[in-house]
């Protein structure tokens, strides 16, 4: 009788495992981080990859600035920008209002906004 509880707890705890992976169907990343690919209605890609970012032009894949971020609260980043157009650097504030909604402040007070795509 013992044999049959153990197996069948196992049994539960893969199929709870399994409900856990399959729920959602949406991307696979990590609500509060900004890990990955952003775009602003210009036609501009930001990636953020393990501390890097950088930005680029979607139509012909030309690299526009570069910098490192780091995180300044659960929910909130600051990068440290290089931008390779005007050759100057500046710090840019965002905070993720959404999973797919990051706003940002540069350190020159404008702002825009960077979507996530989703799957």
């Amino acid at each position: 009788m013992r044999h049959w509880t153990k197996t069948f707890t196992l049994l539960l705890m893969a199929t709870g495992l399994a409900a856990c992976q399959s729920i959602g169907g949406g991307p696979r990343y990590n609500q509060n981080s900004i890990e990955g690919q952003w775009y602003d209605p210009n036609g501009i890609v930001s990636t953020f990859s393990n501390g890097q970012f950088e930005t680029r032009t979607t139509d012909t894949n030309t690299l526009l600035a570069t910098g490192k971020y780091t995180y300044t609260g659960p929910r909130v980043v600051q990068i440290d920008l290089r931008s390779l157009v005007r050759n100057t650097s500046s710090k840019v504030n965002c905070a993720l209002a959404s999973p797919s909604t990051l706003n940002c402040t540069s350190s020159s007070g404008s702002q825009f906004t960077l979507n996530r795509r989703t799957a």
